[in-house]
Order: structure tokens, then C-alpha cells, then sequence
């Protein structure tokens, strides 16, 4: 059975599966870079109301299954999370 999570006048769905890497997939995601990009995920995605459903950091990339309310675009928000991230690195 699915798991819906509600708005004030909605019910929904919307699970996307990301999956990014750094430039020239470099294995630069270990130890506290990798840490620190994990806290900053979570952040991220608690502050926009996004639900981290799976989350996996390889040291040349990273896997985030994601449940977003339906006025976030995958665009959008693929962009409020890797925007603090590069400006981390």
C-alpha cells in the first residue's frame, strides 16, 4: 500500500529518483565531504518540505529518492540542493 502525504486541500504522491555527480565524476564524496553534503541534503530538503524516502553517497556519485510536494518541479529541486552543495565545495 502506498503512502500518500497531504497538503491543506491534497492528497499526492510524487516520488522522483535523482542521481548526480561531480564534475568529471571525481570520487571527491568521501569522509567529511561526504558527511557534511549529507547534512546539508537533509537540511535542504527538510526546510522545503521534501520527504528523503532513500538516500545513497557514493564517492563518485549520489543516489536520493525523494518525495516532493507537487509545487516543487524536479528542476527546482534539483536546484535548491546542489546550489549550497557547489558553493560548499
Amino acid at each position: 500500500m502506498t503512502k500518500h502525504r497531504h497538503g491543506s486541500h491534497t492528497a499526492y504522491q510524487c516520488n522522483y529518483h535523482f542521481v548526480f555527480i561531480p564534475k568529471y565524476r571525481k570520487p571527491i564524496l568521501r569522509g567529511e565531504v561526504a558527511m557534511n553534503l549529507r547534512d546539508l541534503v537533509r537540511e535542504v530538503c527538510k526546510a522545503h518540505d521534501i520527504e528523503i524516502v532513500q538516500g545513497h553517497i557514493r564517492p563518485d556519485h549520489v543516489h536520493l529518492l525523494l518525495s516532493v510536494p507537487p509545487t516543487l518541479s524536479p528542476s527546482r529541486v534539483m536546484n535548491v540542493i546542489k546550489t549550497p552543495w557547489a558553493r560548499m565545495i
